[in-house]
């Protein structure tokens, strides 16, 4: 399966870069025909600090930033891109601010929650939100519910990959989309037509990679 991969890379910089692996998949929530890995965006520090550098420039000049919120292994990228925002500059609105890096807990029913210390740097403050990758969209409205529920200002969503570009309600600031896999789709489990014509499925994509069948 790995052998089927190739790579996609980000056109202004091609350091930064993703493996895709065609095939049959599932998640919990819906079919894909492509495995697009992210884990070297996430864990090797010196892309990470790239991929930081591009995800800062929608917000360098106009947004006020208190909090960046990371979810799905985010964690170094976001402290890279607070790191970027509060440079010194004079075209930085940032500059010299504190900005406070955080990552939401999952309780017992799978929702998301700030514990107790961590709700004052949420509540009434600017917040963006960094996600590794939106497809169904059910971990990214989960996220936006526990901000709200908390109070934060969300300011800014920024996205490793968006498998849907064109069809959220907030603008997503993503390094890359679906537009970049040509043919790539997502199917929920009933309508998936890989499974009505009867190929097997070649993994199962989890948290942090794939189970393969």
């Amino acid at each position: 399966m790995e052998s089927r991969a190739f790579t996609v890379s980000l056109t202004k910089n091609p350091m930064i870069s993703t493996n895709v692996i065609p095939g049959h998949f599932t998640t919990s929530h819906f079919h894909t025909n492509y495995y697009v890995d992210l884990d070297k965006l996430k864990t090797n520090v010196l892309v990470a600090k790239d991929v930081a550098e591009e995800l800062a420039l929608p917000y360098l000049k106009n947004t006020i930033v208190d909090t960046i919120v990371c979810i799905e292994g985010t964690e170094v990228i976001g402290a890279y891109l607070a790191e970027k925002l509060i440079r010194e500059g004079t075209a930085m609105i940032n500059s010299g601010r504190d900005i406070h890096v955080v990552t939401p807990k999952s309780n017992v029913n799978r929702q998301l929650t700030f514990q107790h210390n961590i709700q004052k740097i949420i509540f009434n403050k600017n917040v963006i939100l960094l996600v590794s990758s939106i497809s169904s969209g059910i971990t990214l409205n989960s996220a936006l519910e526990c901000l709200s529920y908390y109070g934060g200002v969300l300011v800014g969503v920024s996205a490793l990959f968006n498998a849907y570009p064109d069809k959220q309600e907030y603008n997503v600031n993503s390094l890359f989309t679906s537009k970049d896999i040509s043919g790539y789709q997502l199917f929920s489990p009933g309508e998936c037509t890989m499974c009505k014509g009867g190929r097997k499925l070649d993994a199962i994509i989890v948290h942090d990679g794939y189970i393969r069948m």
